[in-house]
């Protein structure tokens, strides 16, 4: 059994350049399960496990199914979430979540996965969210740079223009009511009206 602690899952994010959500917005996360008593979760986006085993440690009745195309981050995500011995709470699926089709039903849906695909995972998993479930989206505000991106590469700049439509698509959106939150990296809660 390795012994492994949430610290170093931070320093490996940070050593190899892993987006991972800021303290601050994991705290936000974590804090809105457990006053929302929220038990299945969808994570789009698993990286190396980070926020899905933040997630699951609130509660051990938590389940939460986790979506990772990447072969890598998917590997080191199974390799985390077994040393935390969270294999039981956490389904981690290896693919492309836009090729993927799930059934189940979800309290809360986290989007943290491709900037560029947000409205398609939107638009895709809004239909395995319970009635009363919310999506969660992170990386709104992208470093800053959906507020002023003057300064950034063309490859950034497309980015951050995608986020911006991202952001008009929830604030225009006729079935759900969306609540932008200037914490972490900017995250917005998205409910059915």
């Amino acid at each position: 059994m390795v012994h492994i602690r949430i610290n170093d899952l931070e320093n490996y994010a940070k050593e190899n350049h892993v987006p991972i959500m800021l303290k601050d917005g994991i705290g936000f996360l974590t804090d809105y399960i457990k006053k929302n008593n929220i038990k299945h979760i969808l994570e789009i986006g698993s990286a190396i496990g980070y926020s899905s085993i933040r997630m699951s440690l609130v509660s051990t009745d938590i389940k939460v199914t986790t979506i990772e195309r990447d072969d890598i981050m998917y590997n080191k995500a199974k390799e985390n979430i077994n040393a935390f011995n969270l294999d039981n709470q956490i389904t981690l699926i290896h693919g492309d979540a836009l090729d993927i089709e799930l059934t189940d039903k979800y309290d809360l849906i986290f989007i943290d996965a491709a900037k560029a695909q947000y409205i398609k995972f939107f638009e895709k998993f809004k239909h395995n969210l319970k009635d009363s479930g919310v999506i969660v989206t992170d990386n709104l505000s992208f470093h800053g740079l959906v507020e002023d991106s003057s300064n950034c590469s063309r490859n950034t700049k497309q980015l951050v223009k995608k986020i911006k439509k991202y952001i008009e698509f929830l604030k225009d959106n006729k079935e759900f009511e969306t609540e932008f939150m200037s914490i972490g990296d900017g995250i917005s809660i998205s409910k059915r009206k």
